[in-house]
């Protein structure tokens, strides 16, 4: 069991309108459900994000869809209002995006975006770096300056654990890596009392990265043929790369099993309509390769950065343990 003498916060950071639901959403509505704050820190609106159905001229909402591919900030409020939707599937009210709150030297409100950088598929399931990204793009922001944004997030929050991608942002995604980067960045900058303007100093806890252990990646194949997928469409999924999330199971610091808020998570899921597709125990993204819906979502903890009390021996429940 957690630890309840404490009030408990978290705060979930992630790159893009949908990724939250897709790698911790059974894991944002399990603590909203407890009472526990939950804040999700999103970096961009996903305003380069390919968008289902687009370039397919029988879907019924082609012509909307196409425009909103052709129009990077109507597809960035899109988003938005899709991740609003999510947020009520899991119960979770407190959402910002980052730099909204970024305040001018008198201390007058000077919101700054940080915009989607695109990518490229650089390998099978492996993303790179876009060629075209937008000055304004997060994976070309300055660490420092985008990690002060989420300092004053941590700073007014106060919570005791920190979630985010591993270095390797889960697949490669540059706005992935970037999140990953600046996270951790701000985490440093929030507990030194020189980092001056942005609150009280103040120490997360722990900071826990999204992984996948190998032994539930290398049941995909089985995985998906019990949720009725055939041999082709296995096949395509098996050919992908393996992404830098997966990590032997000994690295696993805690695993969230929650198959009775998978309705949730579906449902999460299912608001993002631009950018999944929701099968029966299954879910794709643009390139159509199918992925099992786990009733687990699984931490590490990010070395050097567990702070107040022992880390979990083996797997924990959940990522209090052991804290006071």
């Amino acid at each position: 069991m957690e630890a309840l003498d404490v009030p408990r916060r978290v705060v979930f950071v992630h790159a893009h309108p949908d990724d939250e639901s897709i790698v911790t959403g059974l894991t944002m509505a399990r603590y909203a459900g407890q009472a526990v704050g939950v804040t999700l820190v999103t970096c961009t609106r996903g305003e380069r994000g390919e968008v289902i159905g687009a370039e397919d001229p029988n879907h019924p909402r082609h012509a909307e869809l196409a425009s909103l591919a052709r129009r990077p900030q109507q597809l960035g409020q899109h988003r938005a209002r899709e991740l609003s939707v999510a947020m009520e599937a899991l119960g979770v009210t407190d959402h910002r995006f980052l730099g909204d709150d970024a305040l001018a030297p008198d201390g007058t409100p000077a919101p700054v975006r940080y915009e989607d950088s695109g990518m490229s598929w650089v390998r099978p399931g492996v993303a790179g770096p876009s060629a075209d990204a937008h000055p304004n793009a997060l994976a070309l922001a300055d660490v420092n300056t985008a990690a002060l944004h989420l300092v004053r997030i941590l700073r007014e929050t106060r919570p005791q654990v920190v979630v985010t991608y591993e270095p390797g942002g889960g697949y490669g995604h540059p706005d992935h890596i970037a999140t990953h980067r600046i996270t951790m960045r701000a985490v440093q900058l929030a507990a030194d009392a020189g980092t001056a303007g942005h609150g009280e100093s103040w120490q997360v806890s722990r900071v826990f990265w999204v992984v996948t252990p190998r032994s539930v990646h290398e049941r995909t194949g089985v995985l998906l043929a019990e949720c009725g997928l055939g041999e082709q469409q296995i096949s395509r999924t098996l050919a992908q790369d393996t992404p830098a999330m997966v990590v032997p199971d000994d690295r696993i610091n805690v695993e969230i099993h929650a198959p009775q808020l998978m309705a949730n998570k579906v449902a999460a899921l299912r608001a993002h309509a631009t950018q999944v597709i929701v099968g029966e125990g299954v879910y794709a993204l643009s390139n159509r390769i199918w992925r099992p819906l786990y009733p687990s979502e699984f931490f590490m903890i990010a070395p050097g950065t567990s702070h107040g009390g022992p880390a979990p021996t083996g797997i924990a429940d959940g990522f209090f343990a052991g804290l006071g």
